[in-house]
């Protein structure tokens, strides 16, 4: 319950947020251009990494279905807010609160396709890795299940915000590309704490290696 009330925040967060963009210079490298909705979003693909280890494909599945869900019963609580008229003392106004929330129907549509081929895609390919390896390797399968999963999500979601006139295609390839690689960044950076979750529950639930968490009655009993 825990790992999918993060993957769920994190998850609609990302499509309440997404409209400011940052720069990040990293180490003079590369400057990043990028939403601040993607902050939060790599955290989603880590949680799915771990709950596909630990507790098996179809309970990742089923934790992606539940954050659409979410993100839809989201915007049906945003577009009720824009509903409302503000009274004349409200700090945000109408205006002000359509210009923030006002593109939110497209942002979590584009979302939403991306998000659905980009999670299924990487739970299919880190269990196609994990019977490949027998069970062995955990970061290699977080990592080359991630990376494909990633340019599949960046791409969607920018090629539909830039369809339905949300971002310019000017931006389309510079920011593709500084999404990628944050994305790419983040999933090698999150490795170790994807080895910290999985030891730790499986400690938790005495599993053995590679071993998934089958019965339900094991984790009443636990």
């Amino acid at each position: 319950m825990v790992l999918s009330a993060l993957f769920i925040a994190s998850l609609v967060a990302s499509n309440l947020i997404f409209q400011k963009f940052f720069y990040w210079d990293f180490f003079g490298l590369y400057t990043f251009e990028i939403s601040v909705g993607i902050l939060p979003y790599p955290v989603t693909f880590l949680i799915t990494d771990i709950i596909s280890e630990v507790y098996g494909k179809k309970k990742a599945n089923l934790v992606v279905t539940s954050g659409i869900f979410a993100s839809f019963f989201s915007l049906l609580i945003v577009y009720l807010a824009e509903a409302t008229p503000a009274t004349a003392w409200s700090p945000i106004d109408n205006s002000l609160f359509r210009k923030v929330f006002g593109a939110t129907a497209i942002a979590v549509f584009a979302s939403m396709v991306a998000y659905l081929l980009a999670q299924y895609i990487d739970i299919q390919l880190f269990h196609f890795w994990k019977r490949l390896t027998k069970g062995r390797h955990l970061w290699l399968r977080n990592n080359f299940s991630t990376f494909l999963s990633q340019f599949v999500d960046t791409f969607s979601v920018l090629f539909l915000l830039c369809s339905f006139g949300k971002i310019d295609w000017e931006l389309f390839g510079g920011l593709l590309l500084s999404g990628f690689l944050f994305k790419v960044l983040v999933a090698a950076m999150d490795t170790p704490f994807l080895y910290a979750a999985v030891y730790g529950l499986r400690k938790l639930f005495d599993l053995k290696p590679a071993e998934e968490l089958k019965l339900e009655t094991n984790v009443i009993n636990q």
